[in-house]
């Protein structure tokens, strides 16, 4: 599975992580830092399993709930339509 942002959507980095603009509506979401890691890893074109084993080593406490919080944001981008798969 390859992710990519729709053609649409611009990425701009933040302090605290990345806004997503989607420029037909003008609806913009705020990524905090471990959503923007998580959806940087996922474009680059990491599965969502690979993506989860790498926060779960950066947050060994979180590593239990790594896999089902990827696959959400993965849901919530799609249902956003922000992102496709190619």
């Amino acid at each position: 599975m390859t992710l990519v942002l729709k053609p649409d959507v611009t990425a701009t980095d933040t302090d605290d992580g990345l806004v997503l603009l989607d420029q037909r509506t003008g609806r913009y979401w705020q990524l905090n830092r471990s959503g923007a890691t998580t959806l940087r890893l996922l474009l680059d074109g990491f599965s969502p399993e690979a993506t989860a084993a790498r926060l779960a080593r950066q947050h060994p406490a979180a590593s239990e709930r790594a896999l089902a919080d990827v696959r959400t944001l993965l849901a919530a981008l799609d249902r956003a339509r922000l992102v496709v798969t190619a």
